[in-house]
């Protein structure tokens, strides 16, 4: 049994449009099921039998730096938090991109104010953060993606070191406020950074586990791996993480480079199953669904779950 995990990770528009394949796609499948955690059950299609999942910061600072010496690292993403009455809230445009020299710099400078605490701040070649800490650490974070659009409060690190994990953030917070890169922002009329929100932790990596399948996209995780640029001929176990909004400008390609051919994979029996994985939902196709006549198709957005 061959399959194809297809992630879509982008987040819907103000004004959202409709994706018609995608959501006749979705009509014919069976009821979703719940998956909180889409990561794991997409590298358990793809891993070698019996490779525990690496932690997500741990897989990426490898593919960026190499093996570090730390107790444990996080990803460290640059976030525009607004803070309410009540509440503090990630808006769906909050999770920022750092140019590199700009992340270059913010990591330099973190290392300089707290040159004499064991935590240091990293920084990849393409603008990720990382955030290194020598012990090991035990605490529950969040995909920013999975706190876009929402207050952060419930969110924030659980666990036996959660607490010391916000005290970070919330020291973090206060050396942005008047940072010079957010002046900078300002002036271009780019959001500041309010914070650094770390996710991900795991013990670094010595070396990359193996893996059966083949990955595509630039997802911390999966991306740490070398990608395939397109859809293989003799496709077998993938996984493919989709950044881009459906419906948007840029649905239209990654449509014809993704979804088409894996739906025409699974017509011709290549593959045996997608899923297709939105919000916290898992939908599951097999070949005879594709004969299913849809149910009404309703908006891809009201099904992220």
């Amino acid at each position: 049994m061959s399959r194809i995990f297809l992630r879509l990770n982008g987040l819907p528009a103000p004004q959202p449009v409709r994706a018609a394949l995608l959501e006749r796609q979705l009509a014919r499948a069976a009821a979703p099921l719940l998956d909180a955690d889409w990561r794991a059950t997409a590298f358990a299609i793809v891993a070698a039998r019996g490779t525990p999942m690496p932690g997500i910061a741990a897989a990426a600072l490898f593919r960026d730096l190499g093996a570090v010496e730390a107790g444990a690292v996080f990803i460290a993403t640059p976030v525009h938090c607004e803070a309410g009455l009540v509440s503090v809230r990630l808006p769906a445009n909050g999770r920022l991109q750092l140019a590199p020299g700009d992340a270059a710099r913010m990591a330099a400078g973190f290392n300089a104010e707290f040159a004499s605490g064991a935590v240091r701040l990293a920084a990849g070649s393409g603008g990720q953060l990382y955030c290194l800490v020598p012990q090991a650490v035990d605490a529950a974070t969040h995909d920013p993606q999975q706190v876009a659009g929402r207050d952060i409060g419930d969110y924030l690190p659980t666990g036996v070191a959660g607490a010391p994990l916000r005290r970070l953030m919330s020291e973090i917070e206060m050396w942005l406020h008047d940072h010079a890169l957010n002046e900078q922002r300002r002036a271009l009329g780019e959001l500041p950074v309010t914070g650094l929100w770390l996710w991900g932790g795991g013990a670094p990596l010595r070396v990359l586990p193996p893996l059966a399948g083949w990955t595509a996209g630039s997802d911390p995780l999966f991306g740490a791996w070398p990608g395939t640029e397109g859809f293989p001929a003799q496709p077998g176990d993938g996984v493919v993480v989709v950044e881009v909004e459906p419906g948007g400008e840029a649905w239209p390609a990654a449509q014809a480079a993704w979804l088409a051919p894996a739906l025409a994979a699974l017509r011709r029996g290549r593959i045996t199953e997608l899923l297709i994985s939105l919000g916290e939902q898992r939908f599951r196709l097999g070949r005879g669904d594709l004969l299913r006549v849809w149910r009404r198709a309703r908006p891809w957005w009201e099904l992220l779950g």
